[in-house]
């Protein structure tokens, strides 16, 4: 990729994307327009404005969104499609952080987030939020990787100072900040396309401690925060028991400013608007944390933990395919967009096996049907456009204006060649993005790649 390259064409082909969380805008044989890297929309013909641009010809391809992958690890890219026989706490002790300590070996992350950074940018996967693991020179390494790629991504140093084996924690929660600052302060202004996110595994493997002092550093630095929320029984359970004092789980981040929400303004005096309740007990807890964030799964979230996530404007990573493989369960995906919350889609690599959005979209539709069927019957399962949403504008929010061709959105795009998924029958352009979605894999190409006007591939 070329700093000489022109940010400024068109794409002519079949066009498909979300006017909104239940239509697609389909278009055959139609121009998409990109000038400096954001989109100026699709047109039926080319206006006279835009005559004078290169036209890339993709006619007969479709030409959609880029798909965005809010909840993926880089480090268990190594061992996805195997060690799938466990629940999440048996197979994190026995498969995922023996794997990771392995991350203190630079030769080995070398290799391991080479293989990951190479497949990612040949993916359908134009932006992701991406856990690394607490290793600071491996950390650095994978967001060099990712820089080299092209995409755009959020990359978190791991942080864990308890309930985590000698060669994963960082002694202390002063040991952990320490880490994460000097990380910080390592790759402070090194990249135009990788960004740091604050990372707190999850409440079982960080103290208060660490929980606060992580908060206190999102907000000092201006930096979003991702982390897992209510994936598991048994994992509620155990939060239940290190954290008293809290009424939910996802209080547990809240009470530190990890849920993000602080741009909406101090929430003092106690419930805010929805019964959201008042953050921390530290000195400037309150007007401190995250301006946004990202909990994956919320399978299980109560009431109470629904509220809040949507008072604090939580991102929710949905990882279907990932909650089916270590049995975790089903996240009521219907009745957090019927509250207008923002939800995205994850792959959560290695609890899900692929990275490809693609499945991930179907995993989507699947799972909700199995949830409408057999746990609850008044939330409707997901239709393709909503899946094809939550994998583009849905988690695409969380970059900016990103997730869409319409115009103003920053041109992230996919030029898909279906040719090769053979039929004898004559499909409209939703419905062969539809079989896209579901057969890729058997004849399905992506020909061209964009991100932010700029040509992957």
């Amino acid at each position: 990729m070329g700093e000489s390259q022109t940010r400024s064409f068109v794409l002519r082909g079949d066009v498909c994307y979300n006017r909104s969380l239940t239509e697609f805008d389909a278009r055959r044989d139609a121009y998409v327009v990109c000038v400096d890297g954001v989109s100026q929309g699709v047109f039926d013909e080319l206006p006279d404005r835009y005559q004078g641009l290169p036209v890339v010809d993709c006619a007969g391809r479709l030409v959609v969104p880029g798909l965005v992958d809010l909840h993926v690890h880089a480090p268990q890219y190594t061992f996805r499609g195997i060690a799938m026989d466990l629940e999440l706490l048996d197979w994190l002790n026995t498969y995922t952080f023996p794997e990771e300590s392995k991350y203190a070996d630079l030769a080995y992350a070398d290799e391991a987030y080479g293989y990951f950074a190479q497949d990612l940018r040949a993916s359908a996967t134009t932006r992701a939020a991406i856990f690394a693991s607490l290793h600071v020179p491996a950390t650095a390494l994978l967001m060099d990787k990712l820089e080299a790629t092209g995409l755009k991504t959020y990359v978190g140093k791991v942080n864990m100072d308890r309930n985590s084996p000698d060669s994963l924690t960082d002694g202390s929660a002063q040991a952990s900040l320490a880490a994460t600052c000097a990380w910080l302060d390592q790759v402070d202004g090194a990249y135009r396309n990788t960004r740091p996110i604050i990372t707190p595994r999850f409440t079982p493997s960080c103290t208060d401690a660490l929980m606060e002092g992580l908060g206190a550093l999102a907000g000092e630095r201006g930096l979003p925060v991702q982390s897992h929320l209510s994936e598991n029984l048994t994992e509620i359970a155990w939060v239940g028991e290190l954290c008293p004092w809290a009424a939910c789980y996802g209080e547990t981040y809240d009470r530190w400013g990890l849920l993000g929400g602080a741009d909406k303004g101090a929430r003092k005096g106690g419930a805010d608007k929805g019964g959201a309740t008042e953050r921390g007990t530290g000195p400037g807890v309150t007007e401190r944390g995250a301006s946004k964030a990202i909990m994956a799964h919320c399978n299980y979230s109560s009431p109470e933990e629904v509220e809040l996530l949507r008072a604090r404007g939580t991102y929710v990573a949905h990882c279907p395919q990932s909650n089916a493989n270590v049995a975790s369960g089903i996240a009521p995906v219907r009745r957090y967009l019927d509250l207008g919350m923002d939800v995205g889609l994850g792959t959560d690599v290695a609890g899900g096996a692929s990275l490809s959005m693609f499945r991930g979209v179907t995993d989507a539709v699947m799972a909700s049907k199995l949830r409408w069927r057999c746990v609850d019957q008044s939330l409707a399962p997901l239709t393709i456009q909503e899946a094809f949403y939550l994998a583009t504008l849905g988690g695409g929010s969380f970059f900016g204006r990103v997730g869409s061709l319409a115009a103003g959105y920053d041109f992230d795009a996919l030029v898909l060649d279906d040719s090769g998924i053979r039929s004898p029958r004559q499909l409209g352009v939703e419905q062969r993005l539809e079989r896209f979605c579901y057969l890729h894999g058997e004849g399905g190409r992506i020909e061209h790649k964009y991100v932010a006007g700029n040509k992957v591939f």
